[in-house]
């Protein structure tokens, strides 16, 4: 602690001086003896006593105990204290000699040293101020007399002629001592608000710097989980690999040896038809009509005899690979994978999600699938339900979620949308409808170019513009962790908003629309 912050712990609340031989009244509260002397000699005629600093009452006139402690202390500070700077002002009483002032009094107009400060007055008229301080501050600056009072109408300090014949003439004053223990009243309770915004202040400050701490071993656990993740991925996709790319080798080889038993075949086809024409060729030549006859018998009876023949089919699918046995392959691979990695993340599609009719405001129109709502002029839900909307074009999903699981919306060409989660409890009629609006709700917004994050009435910005938005918003829900967090799915994945909560019911997913675009659940 420096000097200056020393000698503020050590000063008498009296004489405004470091203590000189102190004494403790039984608050608790340390004075110089002769200021706490003098200020209860004082208080003797009133029969009254009362702390200067905490007014605590007195039915009889307090002792004053010697705090040893504090006086070696006080005593100490002062030897080593540095020596005080001259301020170039001097007692008034000091006559014979120029003695270094350390206090002026406003009453009495006059400068004192140590000795006449001790012999000075205690009363509250008397205010003393540092003697280097400009009298200036301390005059009005119309009439140059000394402020006396301090005007409540206005809130500022005056002179007695401002209060007779000036500009506060009729106004509400008092003298300054008494203004300032009333401001000092209302010092206190500002003081409360303010040690209160403080300790608030505080407990924020230590939730961040336990997160400063914190983010750096969360970023690296998640690393590890996603490096592990991808890691087992990679290996996936390698076998994947391997197990397609043998598919295709050995399809491949039952292709070739296909082809080459057709190319077989046809070649012994050919080389036998070529032996046949030589044949007939040399009959066509022969001279003897017996031997012409017996060869044609002959030769009948080789065409008789059954032969395998290739057909156009056959050649005509000899050399194609069956590439959709493959693509199946890498569809139920790719699947198995992907359904193995939700897994790991906990995370899982909300892929039955339909709004309930039963829900829908009087002026939403739901498509037939259940997954499609708009907001028209007409009234196509003419009926009555418990469930119903009636003040707003809201409508809820049928079922309910509680865990890890997200699910997407694609708003279509909407400039205003609300979308979020809430209980099954949340009100159907009047202000508190409107999902968001109550505690027991929570959504985000978009009108024209703003994004607005909303809960329990309250409003939050967001700094994410939507000057270029994307259609698709996804709401990602984490129920054990009492994260409700929003992305805008676009060229590139945003972040819009998380809501961080205890979530104590499970939680329907909700849609309020403003205007005829459609909005749709495509998860």
């Amino acid at each position: 602690m420096d000097m200056p912050a020393v000698r503020e712990e050590l000063k008498c609340s009296i004489c405004l001086d470091v203590y000189k031989d102190p004494g403790t009244l039984t608050c608790g509260h340390s004075f110089c003896r002769v200021c706490i002397k003098n200020t209860l000699d004082n208080q003797t005629s009133s029969g009254a006593y009362e702390c200067p600093v905490c007014r605590k009452r007195f039915k009889a006139r307090p002792s004053v105990q010697e705090n040893i402690a504090l006086c070696s202390i006080a005593a100490h500070f002062l030897t080593t204290e540095p020596k005080q700077e001259e301020t170039g002002v001097f007692c008034t009483y000091c006559i014979n000699a120029e003695v270094q002032a350390v206090k002026t009094c406003l009453q009495c107009e006059a400068s004192l040293c140590d000795d006449h400060l001790r012999v000075h007055s205690k009363s509250l008229e008397h205010i003393l101020f540092d003697p280097a301080d400009s009298w200036e501050d301390r005059r009005c600056s119309i009439h140059n007399e000394i402020f006396k009072y301090f005007c409540s109408d206005d809130k500022v300090c005056i002179c007695v002629s401002c209060s007779v014949v000036g500009n506060h003439k009729g106004h509400q004053v008092e003298l300054l001592p008494e203004a300032a223990i009333k401001m000092k009243e209302d010092l206190k309770y500002v003081l409360v608000q303010l040690t209160a915004s403080k300790n608030k202040t505080d407990v924020q400050l230590q939730t961040l710097q336990k997160s400063k701490t914190n983010v750096p071993e969360s970023a690296a656990r998640i690393k590890e989980r996603a490096v592990t993740l991808l890691n087992s991925m990679r290996k996936q996709l390698e076998e994947l690999e391997q197990k397609v790319l043998g598919d295709i080798s050995t399809n491949e080889s039952k292709v070739l040896k296909s082809v080459w038993n057709l190319i077989q075949q046809l070649e012994k086809d050919q080389d036998d038809l070529t032996k046949v024409i030589a044949n007939t060729e040399a009959l066509l030549l022969e001279t003897d009509p017996l031997t012409v006859l017996q060869a044609c018998e002959t030769q009948a009876d080789d065409d008789n005899t059954p032969r395998k023949q290739v057909t156009n089919d056959q050649i005509n699918s000899a050399g194609i690979l069956h590439e959709g046995l493959i693509s199946e392959t890498l569809h139920i691979g790719l699947y198995d994978i992907l359904k193995d990695t939700q897994k790991h993340l906990q995370m899982l599609e909300v892929t039955d999600l339909l709004l309930d009719g039963t829900t829908a405001g009087a002026n939403v129109l739901l498509s037939s699938d259940c997954r499609s709502a708009c907001k028209t002029t007409n009234n196509p839900n003419s009926y009555s339900h418990p469930d119903q909307f009636t003040d707003c074009a809201q409508v809820l999903s049928t079922r309910q979620y509680a865990g890890n699981c997200y699910w997407d919306v694609d708003t279509g060409g909407s400039s205003y949308w609300i979308i979020g989660m809430c209980y099954p409890s949340m009100d159907r009629k009047g202000r508190n409808s409107w999902i968001g609006s109550n505690s027991k709700s929570w959504s985000i917004q978009r009108s024209g170019y703003t994004y607005t994050a909303m809960h329990a009435g309250k409003m939050f910005n967001m700094s994410t513009s939507c000057h270029n938005p994307a259609h698709r918003i996804r709401v990602y829900l984490n129920y054990g962790a009492g994260r409700l967090a929003f992305y805008e799915l676009g060229d590139q994945i945003r972040h819009l908003y998380t809501f961080s909560a205890t979530f104590t019911d499970s939680l329907h997913a909700a849609l309020c629309l403003t205007n005829s675009s459609w909005i749709r659940i495509t998860s």
